[in-house]
């Protein structure tokens, strides 16, 4: 008895903690697995969020849990889910303005303006819920040509799902004009605003682990990449790994942009580094 009983005198049902090894298992099958580096207080964040899965799957301690998903038949489905608990999913419309307007002003001026150029493609790499695959479309549809296109990825797959859906609540346009959202969205009788038709039509959703460079190929050729507050997740290999990747996929010329904490400096590499007038770009030679 630990002396702690709920209303009604029913004990509370005692919370399995996490060992620091059993930590350092699971923070390594993670990276393994996406790259994603759990910092210090992995431990903390680790049990705060899998708690609900080991009463899910009725496991007794997480050295169990790491077990399931190395080596049961329903691991790599779990493995899923644990990635979709542990790694962050903040995003929203128009966010980070700045950048937008340099893509807007500068480079697609730029990728316009190139011999036998066609419509852009745009890849937005690690777009969780597809607010910034949207917000790309919205500019492209506004300055670029007709075909112009978006490939959104992301490694969650509910993400994707909820991309594909294109219906956002008021969270997600907390930075976005009044009269773009009304350009760009339709009300609904939930208080929620789902994507117009049109804009819809430009993105395409892909369910994707950047690890797994092998498959950009399927994406076809890429003029810019948007990848904002992903590389910072990773770890120094990973992040080599997912930037020879982005050059690859670019075509000569194509440009890489980051978030604003972000930067190549510890990732060498081929890329140059552009000076725009607000904003600092990588840009594939070429």
């Amino acid at each position: 008895m630990n002396g702690r009983t709920a209303p009604g005198g029913i004990e509370p049902p005692v919370r399995v903690r996490i060992t620091p090894e059993e930590s350092r298992l699971l923070a390594e099958l993670i990276l393994d697995h996406c790259g994603v580096l759990l910092g210090g207080d992995a431990g903390f964040l680790l049990e705060r969020r899998l708690a609900p899965r080991l009463d899910h799957l009725s496991l007794g301690s997480y050295l169990e849990y790491y077990h399931y998903l190395s080596y049961d038949l329903g691991g790599s489905a779990e493995l899923l889910e644990c990635i979709e608990r542990v790694t962050t999913h903040e995003t929203y419309l128009f966010r980070e303005q700045f950048q937008l307007d340099a893509f807007q002003r500068e480079i697609l001026p730029v990728l316009l303006g190139r011999r036998g150029a066609g419509a852009p493609v745009v890849w937005s790499a690690g777009c969780s819920t597809g607010e910034e695959a949207y917000t790309i479309a919205s500019l492209l549809a506004e300055n670029a040509r007709p075909g112009s296109r978006v490939i959104g990825s992301d490694i969650s797959l509910r993400g994707v799902r909820t991309a594909e859906a294109g219906i956002y609540g008021p969270s997600s346009f907390r930075t976005t004009p009044e009269e773009r959202r009304e350009r760009w969205f339709e009300p609904l009788p939930t208080g929620q605003w789902r994507v117009v038709e049109p804009l819809r039509r430009m993105c395409t959703f892909v369910h994707l682990n950047l690890l797994d460079t092998a498959r950009y190929c399927e994406l076809g050729a890429i003029d810019t990449i948007f990848c904002r507050n992903v590389l910072m997740y990773l770890s120094s290999q990973a992040r080599r790994r997912v930037v020879e990747g982005f050059y690859d996929a670019l075509v000569p010329g194509g440009y890489l942009l980051l978030g604003h904490s972000e930067s190549l400096i510890s990732v060498p590499g081929r890329f140059d580094l552009v000076n725009l007038s607000n904003d600092l770009v990588y840009r594939k030679p070429g």
